[in-house]
């Protein structure tokens, strides 16, 4: 049983980030990289608009019973996120380049169709 709830979780995460990644591209971004992880943990997607460079994290939920999906990134999240792009960007050839964290919060119905999607620019 836990396995297969543990299923259905992962199965939601994937589709919210497609639907991000869909709205994110339909609003001019460019797609670096998904699912970039390295020792320090993993950022759901790397997105450039402009000549900024965008961190995403992305939230996905079915229904806002216990709250909208983007109140659940966690300060511990957000450090992790921001260890996570240090560490991409010594890599990364324009080391000048500006950059931001945003999360994409998605309420998904019971068809999973999306009720609600929230993109908050410069979430932390």
């Amino acid at each position: 049983m836990k396995d297969k709830m543990k299923d259905k979780r992962k199965q939601t995460g994937q589709l919210g980030e497609e639907i991000a990644l869909a709205y994110l591209l339909d609003q001019g971004y460019r797609l670096l990289t998904r699912n970039y992880q390295c020792s320090l943990g993993e950022v759901d997607l790397i997105v450039a608009k402009q000549d900024t460079l965008v961190f995403v994290e992305v939230r996905t939920r079915h229904g806002v019973r216990y709250g909208s999906p983007e109140e659940s990134v966690s300060r511990t999240k957000r450090d992790r996120v921001r260890r996570v792009a240090q560490y991409y960007l010594k890599s990364y050839s324009n080391k000048d380049v500006p950059i931001r964290f945003d999360v994409v919060g998605i309420a998904l119905g019971s068809q999973n169709e999306v009720v609600k999607l929230n993109h908050i620019q410069g979430a932390f």
